[in-house]
């Protein structure tokens, strides 16, 4: 059985390579802005249409998909675009750049009518250069030729400051194949991500959780990141860097040094550049954190039990927005859910109503007058609880009272 995985690794590129490789991600950007101004045109041009009194059918139809896209962007970048031709680029960059703003609009109306989950998605906008480098190539036309070695069409063979033989020896035997890839710049640095679809049975099979591993219940917060309690009444405490708040005062400085130099010069992007360093240090520190954790506790419990966190509504609060940001609740969750599925291990969610830490443990009372600030709380049936452990215990037992219904 296979499944879908990404696979990140950084480019060393020459410096014509990083060149090409910035040329490619205008292209895309242009194509994209492209595909959005013949959407435009052709609503505009539709409602004026109407006004003429012109019949619904007849109407200028509105190229949506990327198939039309497509056809658009072949009959008209010759005479538009000549560069595109004369410096050799790559045709597989638009072809995706189609398919990215086509997405775009699929998504905007699904979340419109409700199909898609999640937050709301608004019409696509024009990218600009601020939204940063970034370009796609379909199927394998990107793939690893070697261990540290990857063919990219318009670039050329770009070598890696990492070794792929995980990736180069499955792609060598069958057991995987690359289906997509996206290249990205950060701070100066280039990265491409593979897209692969995979046979995970042996390297699952290895690592999947032993038959006696604990099931835990986790309460996760902004003090403590995750309270972990297992079944033999073993409690853990884990507690995240946190790299936002460890990095703020070089994010100010950093800042305020982009601030001070004049628009379009070349100090101003020698400050931008590190500015960017140190975001990507802080998101560097946060997945490495998360990654660590979600592949400990998916390869060590057997079962999990968390809660459903309301995130978005979370971060509304103005008071707790950045710390919760800064620690990555919904990506934590994610990453689980995925990881408990290789290794053998079950994730259970609570319901998002349901009172982990105001419920007594003991004789099952709800505390209506807990608040956020009461870390240790006394039942009148004279137990007395701590918060997170409190919590990560009921959900526990809420997990097993369901599966031994079942």
């Amino acid at each position: 059985m296979t499944s879908r995985q990404g696979f990140r690794i950084e480019l060393a590129p020459t410096l014509e390579q990083r060149t090409r490789l910035g040329r490619h991600a205008g292209l895309s950007r242009v194509v994209e802005n492209f595909c959005l101004e013949k959407v435009k045109a052709a609503i505009e041009q539709r409602e004026a249409e109407k006004t003429y009194g012109i019949p619904e059918k007849d109407l200028t139809p509105i190229p949506w998909s990327a198939p039309a896209l497509e056809r658009m962007w072949r009959l008209e970048h010759r005479d538009r675009y000549r560069w595109f031709t004369e410096e050799g680029l790559s045709s597989r960059v638009p072809k995706e750049a189609c398919r990215v703003r086509a997405a775009g609009f699929k998504n905007f109306f699904d979340s419109r009518s409700g199909k898609r989950k999640g937050r709301k998605v608004g019409f696509p906008d024009w990218r600009k250069r601020k939204h940063g480098s970034r370009f796609r190539y379909d199927a394998d036309r990107a793939r690893p030729e070697a261990a540290r070695l990857v063919r990219m069409p318009g670039v050329g063979k770009v070598r890696t400051l990492e070794d792929m033989s995980w990736l180069t020896d499955r792609i060598a035997d069958g057991h995987a194949r690359v289906i997509g890839s996206t290249v990205r710049e950060q701070a100066g640095r280039w990265w491409v991500s593979f897209q692969i679809e995979i046979d995970r049975a042996d390297i699952n099979e290895r690592r999947t959780v032993p038959g006696d591993a604990p099931a835990c219940g986790i309460d996760v917060g902004v003090k403590t990141f995750a309270t972990i309690v297992d079944d033999d009444g073993t409690v853990t405490e884990l507690h995240a860097p946190k790299p936002l708040k460890a990095a703020l005062r070089k994010l100010r400085r950093a800042g305020r040094s982009v601030s001070a130099k004049q628009r379009g010069s070349s100090n101003r992007a020698k400050a931008v550049k590190r500015l960017a360093k140190v975001h990507l240090e802080v998101a560097n520190r946060r997945a490495d954190f998360l990654h660590k954790t979600t592949t400990m506790l998916a390869r060590s419990k057997r079962a999990i039990a968390v809660e459903t966190l309301n995130v978005t509504g979370m971060v509304a609060n103005r008071r707790l927005a950045r710390a919760i940001s800064d620690l990555g609740f919904g990506e934590f969750f994610r990453q689980l859910e995925y990881k408990a599925q290789w290794y053998g291990s079950s994730v259970w969610a609570a319901d998002r109503w349901f009172p982990s830490s105001r419920l007594c443990g003991g004789c099952g009372t709800i505390n209506r007058e807990l608040t956020l600030a009461d870390r240790v709380w006394t039942c009148g049936c004279g137990l007395v609880h701590d918060r997170d452990v409190n919590a990560a215990r009921n959900l526990l037992e809420a997990m097993n009272l369901e599966q031994n219904a079942a």
